[in-house]
């Protein structure tokens, strides 16, 4: 097995369009979440979500734009970054050796949100003609492959909440396997639209308006949590054989050690703990590592209350005593719940940690559920700790767990 690093890191978010920014931004204390800015949210009866400041027309010439959908503009965006970040240059238009592997829950949720309109409120008999390749989902990894002519794999993953990290982690295997050199990966996410907010609500799993505060409403671990914060974001990673990194002599943010992909069986949308613990036992197996090497967890913790206190007992059952020493957080307090985009975006944060030598806080955990009493590094960053190797968790509605783990590249 061929060892894999990372290179490039890209990020669109609700705290912070560049990795800099956004781990500045969580290491403050600081929330990305608020009333929506929006048409359509007086209509909403929850109307807070954690929004980018991104406006597509800075990036993009207007032909382009209209047959971009927001998912894939945030998806392009932080592949640039990513691409710029790794230093590399795709000449000649064709690399069969390099793939891209994107994760994304909705797809292109604001054309789909837009043609319904069109339809069935203005009874129109036509939509525009792109709205087909603007909302299928492979779109963002299909426009990524097409910008730099990658014509190695192109594959989309839809795992609901665990899409990015999935993305991730098999990107990591193929090139890993020697089955590709390298690989773009991660996910993007533009759910924030009136459908997809109308139908979170019928759920029943988004956090209450903090009466006193809109930003203070994602409470992970907190005893007075009321659910999560949908967010958007897109997160991209470059994945490459270290050999490969080594010849083109350019710097490494982390190396990737472990994935696990394990599914619950249990419910569709109710979290399994022997399921997430199967998750988290198997990525410290494929790591060859102990639970005593992992120095940070950036744990799922959606504030719902069911996953925070399953996610609490999984850890607790796959870490043993090991695991009241580990400082866990869950920087969804604070960019929200970004779906399919999540798993990368907080592998990038993790990566940032081991980077930064410093552990991002779950804010607003100001009143400690009995049932989450491991170390969720309550509302204060710590910084000047040692950080050798993170894990990052993502589980899904459907089942579908992700366990990613990456340490400090030491040549």
């Amino acid at each position: 097995m061929r060892r894999v690093v990372i290179t490039g890191l890209g990020v669109i978010s609700p705290l912070g369009n560049d990795p800099q920014e956004l781990f500045k931004n969580l290491l403050a204390g600081r929330s990305g979440i608020g009333r929506l800015q929006t048409p359509f949210a007086e209509k909403l009866s929850i109307c807070i979500g954690a929004q980018v400041d991104f406006d597509g027309a800075l990036f993009f010439p207007p032909g382009r734009l209209k047959i971009l959908d927001r998912v894939s503009q945030l998806a392009l965006s932080a592949a640039a970054q990513a691409v710029t970040n790794a230093g590399l240059v795709f000449q000649g238009g064709d690399d069969p050796r390099c793939g891209v592997y994107l994760g994304t829950g909705m797809g292109g949720a604001e054309t789909t949100d837009g043609g319904y309109a069109i339809l069935y409120r203005e009874g129109s008999e036509r939509l525009p003609p792109f709205t087909v390749v603007m909302t299928m989902n492979n779109a963002p990894a299909a426009w990524i492959a097409l910008e730099y002519g990658l014509t190695g794999p192109c594959l989309t993953y839809s795992t609901a909440c665990s899409s990015s990290a999935v993305a991730v982690g098999e990107a990591y295997r193929q090139i890993a396997l020697g089955r590709i050199d390298a690989a773009l990966a991660g996910g993007s996410e533009a759910p924030l639209t009136y459908g997809t907010m109308k139908a979170w609500e019928a759920l029943r799993t988004l956090a209450l308006e903090d009466p006193e505060n809109p930003a203070a409403s994602c409470k992970p671990f907190s005893k007075n949590r009321t659910g999560l914060v949908l967010g958007e974001g897109a997160a991209i990673v470059v994945l490459e054989d270290l050999e490969r990194a080594r010849s083109r002599a350019v710097p490494v943010h982390a190396e990737l050690v472990g994935y696990s992909q394990t599914t619950d069986v249990a419910h569709i949308t109710r979290p399994s703990l022997a399921g997430q613990a199967h998750a988290l036992r198997s990525a410290l197996e494929d790591s060859k590592m102990e639970p005593e090497e992992i120095d940070y967890i950036n744990a799922h913790g959606t504030a719902t209350s069911q996953n925070d206190a399953v996610e609490t007992a999984a850890i607790k059952a796959a870490f043993g005593r090991r695991s009241y020493e580990i400082p866990i957080s869950s920087t969804k307090s604070m960019h929200g719940h970004l779906l399919g985009a999540a798993g990368a975006m907080e592998l990038i944060v993790a990566i940032m940690s081991l980077k930064h030598q410093a552990i991002p806080p779950t804010i607003n955990l100001t009143h400690p559920d009995p049932e989450c009493d491991l170390d969720y590094v309550a509302n204060s960053a710590r910084t000047n700790v040692a950080v050798a190797t993170v894990m990052s968790n993502s589980f899904a509605f459907g089942g579908t767990n992700a366990v990613l783990i990456a340490r400090k590249y030491e040549g």
